[in-house]
């Protein structure tokens, strides 16, 4: 089975884009500047690299492939979304300098080894230096990982800061009713299932062959075996490096419906208390899901001022926050080099005039 690190290491840099804060140049013989890297496009003081892209395409295909694409399509269809991902990136950079700008990298800083602690204990280890050589003994670089975690909560609190608190608060008490008598169904309480699982790790092993097993393991469910058993017996899922079923006999926990994750949403959505869901793929292997309990969703409507307004924040929220980056966007310099222009700047949306203004206030800059 591959280390119980691999999955901290997926949902890190999958998740999120390394920052590269290099210089594209270095130092040649007599101090002479020689160019490594392609410039793909500047924003501010800021460069993205071609290297970096070309990073940043890798991850984005192998977490396809993760999920069950072959090379050939995970390529091509990165490939085809390339314009969109520079402009993803651009963005971020932008978000990162707007974090540096609002003085956020204390704050980011404290999270960051906050959850680094977090996954200490996780993973039943005493101290982040013991961790640090844990990923190192792994193959996994703790300065990147620190280095992306930070990135992305950077980007995170940028948009918290700026966008959803001022919108949390932007509703006055009658908006909030209003919006709670027009929108009831939305305030009942949801729908419950407690789950239990059986999962197969297909890290290192003949894939083709996992999936088999975990066939035949829903066959003979549905034929009447023990749940509790087959899980203790087969389940692979671990915490702190211990398999957990042989205690748990596979049980997972009682969640709101609507919270599930969409993969599984669907896979128990017809399942009545008792019975199994076909295979589910995961990144990591295969997983078979037993409904033990439904609870069906309550009839009555209850008020919080709390909950009214995150559901009035999450309906406004993708539109704000695009709002928002446009107009980082659109007070920022931000030039795309000549061979990814034409495809990119669509995604951008910048109007002539504001380029040309902050085009020419750099270039004001630079003049002695």
């Amino acid at each position: 089975m591959r280390s119980k690190f691999f999955f901290i290491a997926i949902m890190i840099v999958f998740a999120v884009a390394l920052v590269n804060a290099s210089s594209p140049r270095v130092l040649a013989q007599e101090g002479e500047l020689q160019v490594v890297d392609e410039v793909v496009a500047q924003i501010n003081d800021d460069v993205i690299t071609l290297s970096r892209l070309k990073r940043e395409t890798r991850e984005r295909v192998e977490a396809l492939k993760q999920n069950g694409m072959t090379d050939q399509q995970a390529l091509a269809e990165v490939a085809k979304k390339q314009p969109e991902l520079i402009a993803i990136l651009i963005n971020e950079q932008l978000l990162l300098q707007k974090g540096k700008e609002l003085d956020l990298a204390n704050d980011v800083e404290a999270a960051v080894n906050s959850r680094m602690l977090e996954i200490a204990r996780e993973q039943g280890i005493t101290s982040i230096e013991k961790l640090d050589q844990a990923l190192r003994e792994n193959k996994l670089d703790p300065v990147a990982i620190r280095q992306t975690m930070r990135a992305e909560m950077m980007k995170q609190a940028v948009l918290q800061q700026e966008v959803d608190r001022p919108l949390y608060f932007r509703f006055s008490t009658d908006e909030v009713k209003k919006y709670f008598e027009a929108h009831k169904d939305k305030f009942r309480k949801p729908e419950t299932v407690t789950l239990s699982e059986i999962y197969l790790s297909s890290n290192n092993k003949d894939d083709a062959a996992v999936k088999a097993r975990a066939t035949e393991l829903v066959t003979q469910l549905r034929a009447g075996a023990d749940f509790g058993a087959l899980a203790a017996a087969n389940s692979e899922r671990e915490k702190n490096g211990v398999r957990t079923a042989p205690q748990d006999k596979g049980r997972v926990g009682t969640f709101d419906t609507p919270s599930l994750r969409d993969d599984i949403a669907v896979a128990v959505k017809n399942i009545k208390a008792g019975g199994v869901t076909d295979v589910i793929k995961t990144p990591e292997g295969y997983q078979i899901l037993r409904v033990d309990e439904r609870t069906p969703a309550g009839t009555a409507a209850t008020f919080n001022d709390n909950q009214v307004r995150e559901a009035m924040m999450f309906e406004r929220q993708a539109k704000e926050r695009e709002d928002f980056l446009q107009k980082l966007r659109n007070e920022a310099f931000i030039k795309v080099s000549d061979s990814y222009k034409d495809a990119v700047e669509p995604f951008l949306k910048l109007t002539t005039s504001t380029s040309a203004k902050t085009a020419e206030k750099n270039d004001n800059k630079k003049k002695p």
